[in-house]
């Protein structure tokens, strides 16, 4: 199943994205993000969070329409786009693409990163998606789905990343290692398609960023 979160980044624009929205089995709005899918004429499956962000246009639409509905407390340990994420896991998803989890506040974007290494999803495909950026986590190893002079920074995550191998890029790693605390994985370029990266011990976010054309 692929689902298609939509998170609260301010002045979402969902233009970029109408092909995966069209293609998601489900679609969840995450609080806030109800919002641009409203103004865009999206209904999503799942409206989920505390519902103190979002559109009270957008919400009472939703109501009207049906739309599944979940309320938290205000007071959850829990950010928004988490629970989505975990609703995503229990309707069985194996690709997860997230829209609007970047810009705004930082500590909300470093969060939204930091989500991507939960223990539940760890057997599925998860990006965070930023038009023309996306990142995700590679434990083991990943293919780079880019085009040669798309740029790709490789970022250790949760500590140092060991064994690291690439393919298409044009600094190349042989079992290679990244420190957590350096910056010597941003930047690379693709020379050769298809791109990939192994790594044998930790984790990698890989971020790509797709050159304009």
């Amino acid at each position: 199943m692929y689902v298609v979160i939509v998170a609260n980044a301010p002045g979402l624009d969902l233009s970029p994205y109408r092909h995966l929205l069209a293609a998601a089995d489900r679609v969840i709005a995450a609080d806030g993000g109800g919002t641009a899918l409203f103004a865009h004429g999206y209904t999503p499956h799942l409206l989920i969070g505390d519902l103190d962000s979002i559109a009270a246009e957008a919400l009472a639409a939703y109501q009207a329409q049906g739309v599944a509905i979940e309320r938290h407390r205000p007071d959850k340990d829990e950010t928004d786009l988490e629970l989505a994420l975990l609703a995503a896991v229990n309707l069985g998803a194996s690709r997860i693409d997230i829209i609007g989890a970047l810009g705004g506040r930082w500590d909300q974007s470093l969060a939204n990163v930091s989500l991507l290494g939960m223990a539940e999803l760890r057997e599925r495909q998860v990006r965070l998606i930023d038009h023309p950026q996306q990142i995700w986590l590679v434990r083991d190893e990943s293919a780079i789905p880019g085009a040669i002079g798309d740029t790709v920074s490789l970022l250790p995550f949760g500590g140092d990343a060991h064994g690291i191998t690439t393919e298409g890029l044009a600094y190349p790693l042989r079992n290679g290692s990244l420190l957590h605390d350096r910056a010597r994985g941003v930047s690379n370029v693709i020379t050769a398609t298809p791109a990939q990266v192994q790594v044998r011990d930790g984790a990698l976010l890989i971020v790509w960023t797709a050159r304009a054309r």
